[in-house]
């Protein structure tokens, strides 16, 4: 049974944010929203969270992880960026955009994908989530909560919690948080590829 924390969103509670903290730190599985629909989150580690997340998502080992970054200095820790992919990404975060680059060292192999070596990165621009992450100190590993069959992700916190109780260890529930997930652009092969359209303006990249 799902935890349910609600959580103010614009002055997240530091004790409630705490305890969710260290509910991923215990390999929990949750629930979160960001600034373009919720997400499903675990710690970066967690072997039983990456597969909990594929089960509900039926999910293949192509799909691109994100690591939701508190900020450019630890997005930088874990992909490899040139100086032209550098001012493109840092002019558009935060925001609602993920970032398909090769991978470094720091990123488990489990995550990444299994012939590009790439991983999916973002910088959110929430209240909540950039407390939850500086908190962790470190990314949380995301995939949008999106189930199958579904054209929208979900947008509640009490209909997740709801549908998906039997299946998560926690729900963040700070209020509506929209049903665009992120644009994600591709810099793997140097130049930019928009894979998919979403909440952040694409303009830049085309």
């Amino acid at each position: 049974m799902a935890k349910y924390y609600d959580v103010h969103p614009d002055n997240p509670q530091p004790r409630t944010i705490g305890q969710i903290a260290d509910s991923i730190r215990a390999d929990a599985l949750v629930a979160y929203p960001t600034d373009s629909c919720y997400a499903l989150g675990c710690r970066l580690g967690s072997r039983d969270g990456i597969e909990r997340i594929r089960t509900i998502r039926k999910l293949d080992d192509r799909h691109h992880f994100t690591l939701v970054c508190q900020d450019f200095a630890q997005l930088g820790q874990f992909v490899r960026i040139d100086n032209d992919v550098f001012r493109a990404i840092k002019a558009s975060t935060p925001g609602s955009y993920t970032f398909i680059l090769p991978a470094t060292r720091e990123v488990p192999r489990m995550l990444q994908h299994p012939k590009k070596k790439t991983v999916g990165v973002r910088i959110p621009d929430h209240v909540v989530t950039q407390a939850l992450l500086t908190e962790l100190g470190e990314p949380l590993l995301s995939s949008t909560l999106l189930l199958p069959g579904e054209a929208e992700p979900m947008t509640q916190g009490w209909e997740i919690k709801d549908e998906l109780d039997h299946v998560l260890d926690a729900v963040v529930d700070s209020g509506e948080c929209g049903t665009e997930p992120t644009t994600v652009i591709d810099f793997s092969g140097g130049e930019a590829e928009i894979v998919r359209h979403g909440a952040g303006d694409t303009s830049r990249f085309e």
